[in-house]
């Protein structure tokens, strides 16, 4: 027996237990035509305690609910890094996307920016390719991230076919206005408002990073044009 199996059998309990001595007590009353005063005293002084066992039981059910079911995702284990990227960016991300999957119920992160996949970690499909759907674009558009709660009851699950076909639910944070992190998980209405808010301060910090690498890699195109122009002066004199 899981452990949430236990605990569904531990909140069943008091409704149960509330329920059979109800029964029992409306029987030994129908068998017993004559009662006592004390024995009345002691059949009223029951019902009450079947009836707070009952509320109790309900109580429980809708207080503790059944944690969502997980399932483990089709795909297989694997960690892919864009090859022709600076080094001090592959160790981010790769710092990144281990908080994600060891701190949160992520099973499955890629990294698409500015037209290409940057990373891919966790439990992946065979499709590697990322082709921005509507929600992503919306994402993007927005610049505020979307929760699907439960993948499966959207029609637009159908472009997120680059994670694992059995993907429970879908976090997909902006990186700016050129890049998205999309996360799976492996079971439904997984993520918490801590997880959220843990998944965008991380987002904006990679976000800073490749944007500062976007600048860079733009200096160094000007600063490489000009020295080829240089040289090409000094050839001519």
């Amino acid at each position: 027996m899981t452990k949430s199996d236990q605990n569904q059998v531990v909140r069943s309990l008091p409704l149960v237990v509330g329920t059979l001595a109800g029964c029992l007590l409306l029987a030994n009353r129908l068998l017993t035509p004559d009662l006592t005063s004390a024995q009345s005293r002691s059949d009223a002084l029951g019902v009450i305690v079947s009836a707070v066992l009952i509320l109790t039981g309900l109580l429980w059910q809708q207080v503790q609910p059944r944690p969502p079911e997980q399932v483990d995702l089709i795909g297989e284990e694997g960690f892919e890094l864009a090859p022709d990227l600076p080094n001090a960016l592959k160790t981010e991300l790769a710092w990144a996307s281990h908080l994600l999957l060891t701190n949160t119920v992520t099973r499955s992160l890629i990294v698409w920016y500015d037209g290409k996949v940057l990373l891919r970690r966790g439990i992946l499909p065979a499709k590697r390719e990322v082709t921005p759907g509507s929600i992503l674009q919306r994402v993007l558009d927005k610049q505020a991230p979307v929760y699907l709660v439960a993948l499966k009851v959207y029609p637009g699950r159908i472009e997120f076919d680059y994670l694992p076909e059995n993907t429970q639910g879908v976090i997909c944070q902006p990186l700016g206005k050129q890049g998205v992190m999309i996360l799976g998980a492996n079971a439904p209405r997984s993520y918490t408002r801590q997880d959220e808010t843990w998944i965008g301060a991380i987002a904006a910090k990679l976000e800073h990073t490749l944007e500062g690498g976007e600048e860079r890699g733009e200096r160094g195109e000007k600063a490489e044009g000009r020295r080829q122009e240089a040289e090409g002066g000094k050839a001519k004199s």
